[in-house]
């Protein structure tokens, strides 16, 4: 596979979807999610069965007012919990999180330790890793957020295509089907996406990246990588009428 970047190209091998190319397991308590998966994004398909088996619901933390919070739910020691919050579950909740009034956490959820997930933000289907931050107005369906990644203001990780056909990864090589009718992201440890930017379904970013706030955005961005974005804009005198 091969990705133009920089004005050169850089071969990118089928290995680099293997899930230590982008994430370090040693930020979530939940490495067996992601043993024996050739490609990353498989650890997807994981998640409802995990929970299944391996949730044991208890509420650790602290309430602030009245968050509203199903029997299908564990949250851990330090993790505060703000009025208005919506933990449907089933999920999984690690220590010191902060989540805050108006966030909705959907079914199949597992979030690590220390991370904030904010006002008017929605999840489901997905793997938080250590330290993330999602702090306002994003969702994240369908998908894995390595460790210390973060999303700015409005970012939206899509996940289902508008004709609601299986979702393949775009390479310059050709594409690689998923087997998902529904993926968003696979965002690498410590990658920063901008305020309101789209991350269309099926992408696949690297570790240690930059998008630039208002992108939209569809494919592999291999580790390090920065995507900006140029826009002309005309001022112009403002007239009375």
């Amino acid at each position: 596979m091969r990705s133009q970047r920089s004005g050169r190209f850089v071969i990118l091998s089928l290995k680099m979807f293997a899930p230590a190319d982008f994430l370090d397991l040693e930020h979530t308590a939940h490495p067996k999610l992601f043993e024996n998966q050739t490609h990353v994004w498989d650890a997807l398909k994981q998640i409802a069965s995990y929970l299944q088996f391996r949730l044991k619901p208890v509420v650790l933390g602290e309430l602030m007012g009245k968050p509203f919070i199903s029997n299908h739910v564990f949250v851990g020691r330090g993790t505060v919990i703000e009025q208005s919050a919506v933990l449907k579950g089933p999920a999984w909740i690690g220590e010191n999180c902060r989540i805050r009034s108006g966030c909705y956490v959907r079914e199949n959820v597992i979030v690590g330790n220390g991370v904030v997930m904010g006002n008017s933000c929605e999840f489901k289907n997905c793997i938080l890793f250590d330290a993330v931050q999602v702090p306002h107005f994003n969702y994240v369906g369908d998908s894995i957020l390595g460790h210390h990644a973060h999303l700015g203001a409005g970012v939206i990780l899509s996940n289902v295509k508008l004709d609601h056909s299986e979702i393949a990864v775009v390479t310059p090589d050709g594409n690689i089907p998923t087997g998902l009718r529904k993926f968003g992201a696979i965002v690498g440890d410590r990658t920063e996406i901008g305020c309101n930017a789209v991350i269309n379904p099926g992408s696949v970013i690297g570790r240690d990246c930059m998008i630039y706030p208002s992108v939209n955005f569809r494919g592999v961005l291999p580790n390090g990588s920065m995507v900006k974005l140029r826009q002309e804009l005309q001022v112009i005198e403002r007239r009375e009428s």
